[in-house]
């Protein structure tokens, strides 16, 4: 069984991850097969408390087919994230601190075939830290070639 593995390489790049942790999904009807598919986008995505529940926001899910009707009118729609009581807690603890903010990083299956978000707290890089990030890559991959 090959492994699935969606990362999210912008929030890597303007966020500096603190804490991460692995979340449960809740999804509806088709739209385990459209994920297993690939056809999930998690780079414009965040994540924000309702009450004490966490929720995954702006994750789109397009449908296998077009007449999976249920899944095609809710493909933006707002996901929960399972997580712990006490994981919620500290979460929600630090994300009230300045600056910190709760990212979705990784989407995966797992080898029980459930569906699996590593999110990330994290706080937000300044430019010289990107631009730092990016002159550490071009060192790497030039050192790669000369190889």
């Amino acid at each position: 069984m090959k492994r699935f593995e969606i990362t999210n390489k912008k929030a890597s790049f303007n966020y500096e991850f603190k804490d991460t942790y692995v979340a449960g999904i809740v999804l509806n009807g088709a739209e385990i097969s459209a994920i297993r598919d690939g056809r999930v986008n998690i780079s414009e995505s965040y994540c924000h408390f309702v009450g004490n529940e966490l929720f995954l926001k702006n994750s789109v899910v397009t449908p296998k087919r077009e007449h999976d009707t249920y899944t095609a009118k809710d493909y933006n729609r707002d996901r929960k994230l399972l997580l712990n009581k006490s994981e919620l807690k500290k979460i929600y603890e630090q994300v009230k601190i300045k600056g910190m903010t709760v990212v979705p990083y990784k989407l995966f299956i797992n080898e029980r075939n459930l569906c699996k978000v590593v999110v990330a707290i994290a706080s937000g890089k300044k430019t010289y830290d990107k631009r730092r990030d990016i002159k550490e890559r071009d060192i790497d991959r030039q050192s790669k070639r000369e190889l």
